[in-house]
């Protein structure tokens, strides 16, 4: 079993920065992917960004060059720091996971974080 969670979220100002972090612990031998996901009210899951056990990373159209994810290994650490923050990045955003285990891989969801730009 592996467990996820998410701190970071929060009220911010169109313009300013968060940070979004995801720790995995439990039983694992490691994780491979790590996705930060969010679902923005009415609206689907979408994926934000996505980085590999090798640290290549791809971004959704819409917070590329804005927000870079990034994953520290020996913590089981994945974050999300997220600049130049507009209205529209209003959501809940979700950890999303690939752990390797004894004898399969499983994807696991954190728990969310949301995330409120107003000013």
């Amino acid at each position: 079993q592996v467990q996820l969670e998410e701190s970071g979220g929060g009220l911010v100002q169109p313009g300013g920065s968060l940070r979004l972090s995801c720790v995995a612990s439990g039983t694992f031998f490691s994780i491979s992917r790590v996705a930060w996901y969010r679902q923005a009210p009415g609206k689907e899951r979408e994926l934000v960004a996505i980085i590999t056990s090798g640290g290549t990373t791809n971004y959704a159209d819409s917070v590329r060059g804005r927000f870079t994810i990034s994953r520290d290994n020996a913590k089981n650490t994945v974050s999300l720091q997220m600049n130049s923050i507009k209205p529209e990045d209003t959501a809940v955003y979700y950890c999303n996971v690939l752990a390797v285990l004894a004898t399969t891989t499983r994807q696991y969801w954190g728990q969310g974080t949301q995330v409120i730009v107003s000013s």
